[in-house]
């Protein structure tokens, strides 16, 4: 009796967690799904090509070219991923590898504040700090004065929110390699750094791409800060100095009232949609380089 109440137990417990298992599966595709179903109005009116490629963002008038938004998302995320990438490998190594027990403990709960800051704290601290900075310096890089509200502005403020994130992630990569690694590659009379840069980095790659990717996306999908400090002028930004218009801001800026026009609605979730797919593409991207990389090793 026992062991049958334990049976029905356990494999109630299996299809429980069965079930959840696959709403997770399948979110992503309702998701995607769903923001289909709610912009197949512009795309019944619009080609695929005209919306991607097209310059012109003219709502009332019926034109939405959503080129500007793409490449200033793509501007903008790239560029914070290369600020904070370095920040986040060094920052790791020194703290697993060179650094005390002590100022490991001391740097979690640090870092988990960082990540804990709401968005719009970072935004304020860019329009006073970041924007101000780029202003005042602007006329010796260019020759001419700007607002400081530019490409350049939005990375870095992106750059710091992402950080806490992706270090998170590196630390506990670097803290998974085994002592005996380490240990194999010193015996043989490799120095600190030559068995860091050879052997610890070459283990961890597949956990930096990972959270590199992770960081990736999680940046693509910040709205509040970049909105604040990137300009959110809708044109092609021709270099970092220059404002943009990231996807995410367009939506931020836009939804609430522009519910009442249906092919205005209908644009944005479509924004929604090219960010839901640029943000899958990397994903997978960075999933395909991981399993290249663990094959190659």
């Amino acid at each position: 009796m026992i062991s049958l109440d334990r049976h029905i137990k356990n494999r109630i417990s299996e299809v429980w967690m069965l079930i959840w298992l696959s709403f997770i599966i399948i979110m992503p595709a309702l998701i995607g799904a769903g923001l289909y179903f709610k912009s197949s109005l512009l795309l019944k009116d619009k080609s695929l090509t005209d919306l991607l490629t097209s310059r012109e963002w003219k709502p009332l008038s019926g034109k939405f070219g959503f080129y500007p938004f793409i490449l200033s998302s793509l501007w903008v995320t790239v560029l914070s991923l290369v600020i904070a990438g370095p920040v986040c490998l060094l920052s790791a190594i020194h703290l697993t590898q060179y650094a005390k027990k002590a100022v490991l403990k001391i740097m979690r709960p640090v870092i988990d504040i960082l990540a804990g800051i709401p968005s719009v704290i970072y935004g304020v601290w860019g329009v006073i700090v970041i924007v101000p900075f780029i202003a005042r310096h602007s006329a010796t890089l260019l020759g001419k004065q700007i607002s400081g509200y530019s490409i350049l502005a939005g990375s870095i403020v992106l750059s710091i929110m992402i950080i806490p994130f992706i270090l998170n992630i590196m630390l506990e990569v670097f803290k998974s390699i085994p002592d005996e690694l380490q240990e194999a590659s010193l015996s043989l009379g490799a120095s600190k750094w030559q068995t860091i840069k050879y052997v610890l980095i070459k283990k961890a790659f597949p956990g930096i791409i990972s959270a590199m990717g992770l960081g990736l996306s999680r940046a693509f999908g910040e709205t509040i800060a970049v909105l604040m400090v990137v300009g959110n002028v809708v044109k092609i930004p021709r270099g970092v100095l220059q404002p943009g218009y990231p996807l995410p801001a367009l939506i931020a800026n836009n939804y609430g009232e522009m519910l009442s026009i249906p092919m205005y609605d209908s644009a944005l979730m479509f924004a929604a949609l090219v960010l839901f797919f640029i943000v899958l593409v990397f994903n997978l991207a960075s999933r395909i380089l991981i399993v290249r990389f663990e094959k190659r090793i």
